[in-house]
């Protein structure tokens, strides 16, 4: 009889798994026994169990083995949203907004509306954005330290397309990408699409080793480098200008280039310089209005090297070409006339209030937050097992993510991502007293 393939066995244990033949919470052969039974070799045997574990289906513990997840709660980058029971709250995900901002939004459409250029906003506008919208962004940029010309701005529909340009244009498939050892999911998906290689960078309390990375580079092709230096998500940490510097060095040393995320920099009220500004000739920066003004306004740009532009515009217009009209006609009307720095600064107040509440609710656990973002990283004891967890938090009617969302190496850590910006702030308060009573009636 011919050996199963490493598809097939793959296939047949999550269609097990998905069904419940193998229950969560089920120690999995051994990959020595695995191979033996299924007649393949040790190698085939890992590989299978790693397409388990990226599909959210098993976790490996070291020294323990392979166990079926619990696939409840928010465990993973495409996970299931539904709960067992009513939902308490989503700490899953942040979607911030402001009281106002619904008048905010009907009073700049009444404004669009009756503006005598209202056809315009029904003509598509060129890959990467019209010169005076690049030119608004351009000035408001110079708020954050960063001094560029319209022409190396270019507009997208959000902050993850303007990641996705730049890795298209910049990347081919087989290149290795540095990442933080934990990082935002979305350059996991990017790098899977894309057939990139990612290479975690171990991380310290204050941010990714600079030594590390050096060594990569120096062992490994690196093409690229990404890293969010300013309100890291999930740790939160804030390079210092020390570190930023040494990270440049390693660049310009090993010839990589650097695409800075800057979605929660505005966070931070007084950063150090960003990589772009200490970098320009090799640092893409990225960001948009998702999280300083609403998560439906899909408006984000990318400021470029200038080599770079016409190949980051040229992957905009095979895709989706970049922002619409409309929504760019009242981002730039935001960002022109001081709404968006405005909803910045409120931003910052409201986070910083929703880390109190949280700090409060949480005292003498493992927490590592910065004082004024929209997250919380939460270890756990060494007898909870995330997904486990997660899955007793659905229970309570409470979504959170799991660490296997941000991890981009094989190890993942026994922690959970909470998202603060959501639930009002006294339905969030109550959520995290009900989240620490749930995790400490776990029994070791």
């Amino acid at each position: 009889m011919r050996p199963p393939s490493y598809k097939a066995v793959v296939d047949e244990f999550a269609a097990a798994i998905r069904s419940g033949a193998i229950p969560a919470g089920d120690r999995l052969p051994t990959h020595r026994a695995l191979a033996r039974e299924r007649r393949i070799a040790l190698a085939t045997a890992t590989r299978v169990y790693a397409e388990l574990a990226a599909m959210g289906l098993v976790v490996g513990e070291p020294g323990r083995g392979t166990y079926v997840r619990e696939r409840s709660g928010y465990d993973g980058l495409e996970p299931s949203r539904a709960l067992p029971v009513p939902r308490v709250a989503d700490l899953s995900f942040n979607q911030p907004l402001a009281p106002g901002q619904t008048d905010l939004l009907r009073e700049a459409l009444s404004a669009l509306a009756a503006t005598g250029d209202a056809e315009a906003l029904l003509y598509q506008h060129p890959p990467g954005g019209r010169r005076r919208d690049r030119a608004v962004v351009a000035t408001y940029l110079l708020e954050r330290d960063i001094d560029t010309a319209p022409r190396d701005v270019v507009l997208t529909g959000g902050t993850q397309q303007a990641l996705d340009a730049v890795l298209r244009a910049l990347t081919r498939p087989g290149d290795v990408l540095a990442v933080d050892a934990l990082s935002y999911p979305g350059v996991k998906l990017l790098a899977t699409a894309l057939g990139l290689e990612l290479a975690p960078v171990p991380v310290t309390p204050t941010g990714p080793d600079p030594d590390a990375l050096d060594r990569l580079c120096r062992d490994r092709s690196v093409r690229a480098v990404y890293t969010m230096p300013t309100v890291h998500n999930p740790l939160g940490w804030v390079l210092d200008r020390e570190r930023r510097e040494r990270l440049v060095a390693v660049a310009r040393s090993r010839d990589c280039l650097v695409v800075e995320d800057g979605t929660y920099a505005f966070l931070e009220p007084s950063p150090p310089p960003p990589l772009r500004t200490l970098a320009p000739e090799r640092t893409c920066y990225v960001a948009g209005l998702s999280k300083n003004v609403a998560p439906g306004l899909r408006f984000g740009f990318a400021v470029l090297p200038g080599g770079l532009v016409e190949g980051v515009t040229r992957s905009l217009r095979a895709a989706a070409w970049g922002a619409p009209g409309l929504v760019t006609a009242l981002a730039t009307g935001w960002l022109a006339d001081g709404t968006v720095t405005r909803l910045e600064r409120a931003r910052r107040a409201d986070a910083a209030a929703r880390q109190d509440i949280a700090r409060a609710a949480l005292a003498g656990m493992d927490v590592t937050a910065h004082p004024a973002s929209y997250t919380v990283w939460l270890g756990l004891e060494p007898h909870q097992r995330p997904d486990h967890v997660a899955a007793a938090l659905a229970e309570e009617g409470i979504l959170v993510s799991t660490a296997d969302a941000f991890a981009t190496g094989p190890h993942r850590p026994r922690a959970l991502r909470l998202a603060l910006a959501t639930p009002p702030p006294d339905e969030l308060r109550g959520a995290l007293h009900r989240l620490r009573t749930t995790i400490e009636a776990i029994p070791p």
